[in-house]
């Protein structure tokens, strides 16, 4: 299988996914309906142990395309972007992110559902969108679940980035790692887990996630309707779009 925007690997068990839009890995529509076609494919995939996700280029993605969130394009780019999660959740084994630069907006949200994170010291996390008059629905499911509601709605709603070192305190990520040693390292977290029986860890992930009571679905449906019924009809929101394409600052009114 063949593809634009990504490269993809499947080798004992463990399916590599890695973003190749360089330099900076924004998620478009077409790139993301790509992901979502390797995901459909890995679905057959009996004795698939593991999902890695990494990224070529500076950045590990700086999120999903600003003008695809525009207009018509709205809807299509949500389902899209909201497929690949839907997606990894259907594959149910294990997935490993690895970050070694800016995992921002759509990119720190894919980054941060992984079950797994393994990042170098140059890699930093956010989620800015809500300068840009918009939120970041993934994150606003997920991170009050990692990290706890107050650092959460911190992040959420002021659209700070952190630096790695503080990921790795607030349980962000696993493991911070020298760039020098990050294939190195990421091969032997790799290592430990495909040397398991894929099914265990199929059911043990299934059954941390039953005992969080989590039904992602339900709140990721939840979440749509605010943002395409109600978010995406303000001014403000298609306010700030435009001042972040048009390189100004937004006129706010509220409303």
């Amino acid at each position: 299988m063949s593809f634009k925007h990504i490269q993809t690997e499947l080798k004992e068990g463990v399916a590599y996914l890695t973003l190749n839009r360089a330099p900076l890995n924004w998620l478009n529509i077409e790139m993301m309906e790509e992901i979502n076609a390797y995901f459909e494919s890995l679905m057959k995939e009996k004795a698939l142990k593991l999902l890695v996700i990494q990224a070529l280029g500076k950045a590990f993605s700086v999120g999903a395309e600003v003008a695809d969130h525009i207009g018509d394009l709205g809807p299509k780019m949500i389902k899209a972007f909201h497929g690949m999660f839907r997606r990894m959740d259907g594959l149910k084994v294990p997935s490993l992110a690895v970050v070694n630069g800016a995992a921002l907006g759509g990119g720190c949200e894919l980054a941060l559902y992984c079950d797994l994170v393994i990042a170098t010291e140059k890699a930093k996390f956010g989620q800015p969108e809500i300068q840009v008059g918009v939120l970041p629905p993934i994150a606003a499911l997920i991170l009050p679940r990692i990290i706890g509601r107050k650092k959460a709605m911190e992040m959420i709603l002021c659209g700070d980035t952190i630096g790695a070192q503080e990921a790795l305190n607030l349980g962000l990520v696993n493991k911070l790692v020298p760039e020098a040693s990050l294939g190195q390292e990421v091969e032997a977290y790799v290592g430990k887990l495909s040397k398991l029986s894929g099914i265990v860890l199929k059911l043990t992930k299934e059954a941390a996630l039953a005992g969080l009571d989590d039904d992602f679905d339900k709140g990721l449906r939840n979440i749509e309707q605010i943002y395409l019924d109600k978010l995406m009809k303000t001014h403000d929101a298609t306010e700030g779009l435009m001042s972040f394409l048009e390189k100004r600052k937004p006129a706010w009114k509220n409303e």
